[in-house]
């Protein structure tokens, strides 16, 4: 079984900025439609931002759209979020996987945002 696997995250202050990678194994990714998904302590995991394996459809939840932008390369099947204006309220742990969770989850990375 496929487990991404997520760059380090880190410890960040209200405002501060943060860029997460994902690796994901084999052919399948170049694919998939991706996402990058979060989850915060006593609540779901929920997605935040999705793009389209050609790249020409992006998606955002409504907490992140304009402070966070996913891209993606392909030739080296990563995945990456760029977040800046970070708030505390996006204190979770992130994960990648494709839009459709095709793969296993991985130990995601846990992103602090000190207010």
């Amino acid at each position: 079984q496929v487990q991404p696997v997520e760059s380090e995250g880190g410890l960040v202050q209200t405002g501060g900025s943060l860029m997460l990678s994902c690796i994901v194994s084999g052919r399948a990714f170049s694919s998939l439609d991706m996402a990058w998904f979060r989850q915060a302590p006593g609540l779901e995991r929920e997605r935040v931002a999705t793009i389209s394996w050609t790249t020409y459809r992006r998606f955002y939840t409504d907490s992140v759209k304009g402070r966070f932008t996913i891209s993606r390369d392909n030739a080296n099947n990563a995945l990456y979020l760029q977040m800046s204006g970070l708030k505390p309220e996006d204190t979770a742990v992130y994960y990648c996987n494709s839009e459709d969770r095709n793969f296993e989850w991985g130990q995601g990375t846990q992103v602090t945002v000190s207010s």
